[in-house]
Parts: C-alpha cells; sequence; structure tokens
C-alpha cells in the first residue's frame, strides 16, 4: 500500500489524490457579482449541503495551487455576501465546464458559456436559466483554512429562495432524481453522470476558449446543436484557419461527398456526429467549409 505524508509531497500532486479518492463531489455552479453589478459564473466540486433547518450550502473556492491567488467568485462572495448556487446536470455539463475557464476579469463568463442569465427575486446575482435547480442565498460567514496555495475557504451560505423546474418534478412534485440527470466530479477530466456512469470532460484550465458567443449564428440557431454541443464548439482556443480547412476537405472523401450534397441537414448532422466522437476540431472544419 503506497502510504503519504501530506506535508511531503507537492500541493498539485497532493490534490490530485485527494480529488480522486474523495468523489464523486456534486457541483455548484456559483454565480456572483461584484461592487459594480458584473455577473460572475464559475463551477466548484468542493460543496455539499450541511442543514436543512436552516437550509445551509458550503461551498469551497480554493486558493490556486500554481500562484496562491484567489478567484473573482470568492472575492466577490466577499464584499456582497450573495451568490447563486445553480445545479449542473448533464444538459449543461459542457457549458459548465467552459465557465470554468480563466478569462480576464470583467468578461461574462454566462456570454461566454452561452447561459441565460435570469434576473434572483431576493439576492442580486443572476441566476442561470438552464439550471434545473437554482438556489438563491445570502453569505452568513467565509472561513479561510490556509493562506498557501491549495487552501480552501469555505463559503457558508444560506438559502433564502429556491427555484426548481417543473420538467424535473415527479407526481408528488418532488424532485425525480432520473429527469434531474445530475452529474458530479472525480478526479483529472473525469465526471459521473447518476443516470449513466463515468465520462470525460476536457477541463479548460491552459487555453481560453472562444466562447460560445463567438460561435457563428447559423450553427448556433441551426436546431442541430444543443448545449452541450456548443459547449465544446466554444472550448476551442483559434477557430481553423481556410487553409487548415481546404486541407481537411481535400483530404477527406466522406466530407467531400456531404459537401456536394449541398444539403444543410446533412452537413449539420455530420458535425453533430463528429461532437457525439469528441472530434470538435472536425466539426468546426466541416461546418465552415464551403461546397
Amino acid at each position: 500500500m503506497l502510504s503519504i505524508n501530506p506535508k511531503e509531497i507537492a500541493p498539485a500532486k497532493l490534490q490530485g489524490y485527494l480529488q480522486s479518492a474523495v468523489a464523486p463531489r456534486p457541483i455548484a455552479f456559483a454565480s456572483t457579482i461584484d461592487e459594480n453589478g458584473n455577473p460572475n459564473l464559475s463551477p466548484f466540486s468542493f460543496f455539499n449541503v450541511f442543514s436543512s433547518n436552516p437550509p445551509i450550502l458550503i461551498f469551497s473556492p480554493a486558493r490556486r495551487v500554481r500562484d496562491n491567488t484567489i478567484k473573482h467568485t470568492l472575492i466577490n462572495a466577499d464584499s456582497t455576501r450573495e451568490v447563486v448556487i445553480n445545479i449542473v446536470n448533464y444538459d449543461i455539463v459542457q457549458q459548465a465546464s467552459l465557465s470554468s475557464t480563466e478569462y480576464p476579469d470583467g468578461v461574462n463568463e454566462f456570454e461566454k458559456a452561452g447561459f441565460t442569465m435570469l434576473s434572483s427575486d431576493i439576492v442580486k446575482p443572476f441566476r442561470v436559466a438552464e439550471s434545473p435547480v437554482q438556489f438563491e442565498c445570502k453569505i452568513n460567514d467565509i472561513i479561510a483554512l490556509g493562506d498557501q496555495g491549495g487552501a480552501g475557504n469555505l463559503v457558508i451560505c444560506e438559502v433564502v429562495k429556491i427555484h426548481i423546474s417543473e420538467s424535473i418534478l415527479d407526481e408528488n412534485q418532488m424532485i425525480d432524481q432520473h429527469k434531474i440527470d445530475l452529474v458530479s466530479r472525480l478526479g483529472g477530466n473525469w465526471y459521473s453522470r447518476a443516470n449513466a456512469g463515468l465520462f470525460e470532460v476536457e477541463k479548460p484550465l491552459t487555453t481560453l476558449g472562444i466562447g460560445v458567443d463567438n460561435i457563428p449564428t447559423f450553427i448556433k440557431e441551426s436546431g442541430y446543436f444543443n448545449g452541450n454541443d456548443l459547449g465544446k464548439l466554444g472550448n476551442i482556443e483559434n477557430i481553423p484557419t481556410e487553409e487548415e480547412i481546404t486541407i481537411f476537405v481535400n483530404e477527406n472523401f466522406e466530407v467531400k461527398a456531404v459537401l456536394s450534397s449541398d444539403d444543410l441537414d446533412t452537413k449539420f448532422s455530420k458535425a453533430k456526429e463528429y461532437l457525439d466522437n469528441n472530434q470538435v476540431i472536425n466539426a468546426w472544419k466541416l461546418l465552415l467549409a464551403e461546397k
């Protein structure tokens, strides 16, 4: 058996062990605003419910391991003492992952990830309209667990209003676990889907995805691509060049046949197939290719 003294290994490696062993973990999709009213949205898997009376949720935005900096969510939570915790299900998991991209201060992650901002009733931060359950919360306390990279900050939230999509309720007006189709985080790129098991989502940590807001309208409004598809398309650093698209078409007989049919349905269907197989760049090249 491998035995480890936590003080004797690098924080990043220790974090990897912890996240891979203590799992699956639910995801707090936290919406905050800064002192100027600018929205911020980011997922956190150090999260759970800790009390029902009063209703208390706790999530922990940790200090970054690599440089010991803190996240916008923590800064906003500390200054405004309000947050909306949106629940992540399978329908929005790719977009939620895209929102974790470390965009510069002032960039609206709602827009980048392709989510709809919905006004809250009691608190100021916006809700994610696409989330099946949204908790408006007042922040009771923030407890720092350390001052080094990897140290958590317990954000203790009291729920002041709950919003639940009727589409996930059963005949008794309770949440149907099959309908809500929850997802959770494990180590690395791994997630778990309550209805189906393990799957991977590439973490957008080393690059800045172009965002759903930069996907051409004809793709977004085609009706062929769901939120997860758009999340994948938005999680690339650069759109393929004309030269790359030309090479792809010339080297792929099947793509030539799709384009020669001059049928958008066929083109979109093939692009959707690429996305389902996580061949995102191929999907982009096909969608942007001319006949």
